[in-house]
């Protein structure tokens, strides 16, 4: 075996003839370098990360939150939709398309937005929903 002072140049070397696959979006980059990272600290120092983190993901993607909302809009108060009162699904879209306003125009901005205008169970319902 290794002798003791030698463990961590074990580890490293392990870890640099390891491929390392590339994630496909920005987000997944930022939940596989906390878990390489919690890996390292696992493996080298015997340390486990004291909480699991929920990361959330958007389901679309992360280029529609790189677009710019129109010059001096101002992201309205939506009207929420739970999906547990008397408002049908067809007349809660078209209240929010109404509310975005000039956002509208953009089929990303109305992506973007339309988790604002979600509460309870169907907030629940998009944030499920997985990485497009």
């Amino acid at each position: 075996m290794f002798p003791r002072d030698r463990a961590p140049q074990r580890h490293m070397e392990a870890y640099q003839q390891m491929p390392d696959p590339q994630p496909s979006h920005r987000q997944d980059v930022d939940a596989y370098w906390a878990e390489k990272i919690a890996e390292v600290m696992r493996d080298q120092f015997g340390i486990k990360p004291k909480v699991n983190t929920y990361s959330y993901r958007t389901p679309y993607p992360h280029a529609y939150d790189l677009i710019p909302l129109p010059n001096r809009y101002k992201v309205p108060d939506f009207t929420k939709f739970s999906g547990q009162d008397d408002m049908s699904t067809m007349e809660h879209v078209n209240r929010f398309i109404i509310q975005c306003g000039e956002a509208a125009n953009r089929d990303e901005l109305r992506v973007r937005l339309f988790s604002s205008s979600l509460s309870g169970s169907a907030f629940t319902w998009f944030i499920s929903l997985l990485p497009n």
